[in-house]
């Protein structure tokens, strides 16, 4: 069965870093020389077709993606509602963040509890051909990581949540991070161009959906796990991750916890079957997903235990 993706790229040089990159790769190396017929934001939207006949449409944007929900949701669901899956090129930034990172994270306001649609398989995939190109790129400074949920397109309390999921689609970030000497290495963003077209590339493990919740934004332990495999056919599926920051900022001791947590289970295609923990979470935290667990009749286990998968009971 044929498949569809569609990247949204911002190609305006006046705002921020590596998505006009990315879009010149793409240019140059052939993914852009189609026209899917049709534009968007204003500018001609490009396709490529691979061996497969699935097929991937570059949507170039004046903005990233999500400060423009409210304008552009009409031409987003009206040419890509029905499409498999979906990404935003985009940079990322921070105060103390990851420096030389390749990163891939799910979509959601944590302290709403609004969280995107998910497919974990499909992360996998990306985050597994981006692993890849890095490594036949010879960045080998670079480390490939996921990074917790959240949305820039609610910022500092600002913007609307409820935008989010009027975009039927699974989304997820695709950033090299974190500071001017990365976003301006073309090779990082020829990694995340070269990845674009492989989302679909499919290894056939059979892939265990977690739910991660606690630690830090760049956590080690579930960064590591999108590459963890073990006997012969398993890995682990890492989407949704819920830092120990936005459990503290969004409140989830309170009684809106359980719901607002169990909206980000519901948005992971397939559920999950198991929940990890940071064993540093505070108490109230480590209750939150103790109800959980029940809630759902899955395991829950402290993260040490993604050093050993194959104790782990799916």
């Amino acid at each position: 069965m044929i498949k569809k993706a569609v990247y949204f790229i911002n190609t305006n040089r006046e705002f921020g870093y590596v998505s006009y990159h990315v879009w010149d790769i793409l240019q140059q190396e052939g993914f852009l020389s189609q026209s899917a017929g049709f534009k968007f934001d204003g500018q001609e939207v490009m396709k490529y077709i691979d061996k497969l006949g699935n097929e991937y449409y570059f949507a170039p944007t004046q903005k990233a993606i999500c400060l423009e929900y409210e304008r552009l949701l009409p031409e987003m669901n009206k040419y890509f509602a029905d499409f498999d899956i979906s990404g935003m090129v985009t940079w990322h930034e921070g105060t103390n963040a990851l420096e030389k990172v390749l990163t891939v994270h799910s979509l959601g306001d944590v302290n709403s509890g609004t969280y995107g649609s998910a497919k974990p398989r499909y992360m996998r995939n990306l985050m597994l051909a981006i692993e890849k190109n890095k490594k036949e790129l010879g960045l080998n400074d670079f480390r490939t990581v996921t990074e917790a949920t959240h949305w820039s397109g609610v910022y500092h309390n600002e913007g609307n949540p409820a935008l989010l999921n009027q975009f039927p689609v699974a989304m997820m970030d695709i950033e090299v991070g974190s500071e001017p000497e990365s976003w301006n290495n073309i090779d990082a963003s020829k990694v995340l161009a070269r990845s674009l077209t492989e989302i679909f590339t499919d290894d056939g493990k059979t892939v265990h959906n977690l739910l991660c919740v606690g630690g830090v934004h760049f956590e080690p332990n579930f960064a590591d796990a999108v590459f963890t495999q073990w006997g012969e056919n398993e890995t682990f599926g890492v989407t949704h991750i819920i830092a120990n920051q936005w459990l503290v900022a969004g409140e989830y001791e309170n009684e809106t916890g359980v719901e607002r947590a169990s909206s980000c289970i519901d948005a992971i295609e397939g559920g999950i079957e198991a929940i990890v923990f940071h064993d540093k979470m505070k108490g109230c935290y480590k209750d939150l997903v103790r109800a959980l667990g029940k809630k759902y009749n899955v395991p829950i286990y402290k993260h040490q235990k993604l050093r050993n998968p194959e104790t782990m009971e799916f």
